[in-house]
């Protein structure tokens, strides 16, 4: 039942871990308990957990859409929507090694990811999270209301050029997307711009958007907007990649890191625009 669910917070700003919840027996109160949690925390954590891919993909069902973005001879355990993210012992990069949020170079991106921890380091490998909603909170009024009108080009041509893990991905062409979202169940604002993929403001040159983007990337990696997320194994984190940056550690050289991943879209980023004079109530669905 989700009246059972314990939530205990991480940090001050963002994160919790939840306490008694099976999620071998899932059921739609226990999804709309985890949505909301989801929503209020950014990142939560499930620990003791023991289940198959099965109960992992109807977790995220739970969630949302899944993104059928997996190419099939990477897809696992049948399901086309969910894939595995390694680092194996002989290999020195991982991914996922800088701040950013998945995937905003799509047209319709993710906002929710569900991640099950398999093969873990006995030390090492544990991932950050910072929280956009405090970083959005912490800026100026004048600044907030400069970025709240504002739209982003997004594109993962950089991205692809550079990393030797990604040569042969597909370059799409660019999306657009507000700077300012709204969480579609708290009503809470926070920033919607990723070093690696948000290459200039809509309207404006990259030499133009370089100097405020700058200050952004560098805004969001305050300490105190930050939680850490030490895994083990059986551990699921789901993520709030709308409002969340991530940040996986590459510091367990010569030894295997293996997660389970699938990505669900909860709500359109495009329907999430946020604006100054914006009097959008949060949704009750959830609550």
């Amino acid at each position: 039942m989700s009246d059972d669910i314990e939530i205990i917070k991480i940090s001050d700003f963002i994160g919790a871990e939840i306490r008694n919840c099976d999620l071998t027996r899932q059921t739609p109160e226990m999804h709309a308990a985890l949505r909301r949690a989801l929503a209020e925390h950014a990142v939560i954590v499930i620990r003791d957990q023991n289940i198959s891919p099965a109960h992992h993909a109807e977790l995220s069902l739970g969630f949302g859409v899944p993104q059928n973005r997996v190419d099939p001879a990477t897809a696992i355990h049948g399901f086309p929507f969910m894939n595995g993210v390694s680092k194996n012992e002989d290999e020195f990069a991982n991914i996922g090694n800088a701040w950013h949020i998945d995937q905003t170079y799509q047209a319709d991106p993710p906002t929710t990811t569900l991640l099950v921890a398999r093969e873990i380091p006995e030390r090492g490998g544990d991932t950050l999270f910072s929280s956009m909603a405090a970083a959005y909170d912490a800026l100026s009024d004048g600044l907030k209301a400069t970025l709240d009108r504002l739209d982003a080009v997004h594109s993962n041509e950089r991205v692809v050029a550079r990393n030797v893990r990604l040569q042969g991905r597909t370059v799409l062409p660019p999306a657009t997307h507000p700077v300012v979202i709204r969480n579609p169940i708290t009503g809470r604002k926070s920033l919607y711009v990723t070093a690696g993929y948000t290459q200039r403001f809509d309207g404006w040159t990259e030499a133009e958007s370089e100097p405020l983007l700058k200050f952004l990337f560098q805004h969001g990696q305050r300490p105190e907007f930050q939680c850490r997320v030490k895994w083990n194994p059986g551990a699921i984190a789901i993520f709030d990649n709308s409002q969340v940056w991530h940040y996986a550690l590459n510091d367990y050289q010569g030894r295997r890191r293996y997660m389970e991943r699938v990505t669900v879209k909860s709500f359109s980023i495009a329907d999430s625009r946020a604006t100054p004079d914006d009097a959008l109530a949060p949704s009750t669905e959830d609550a």
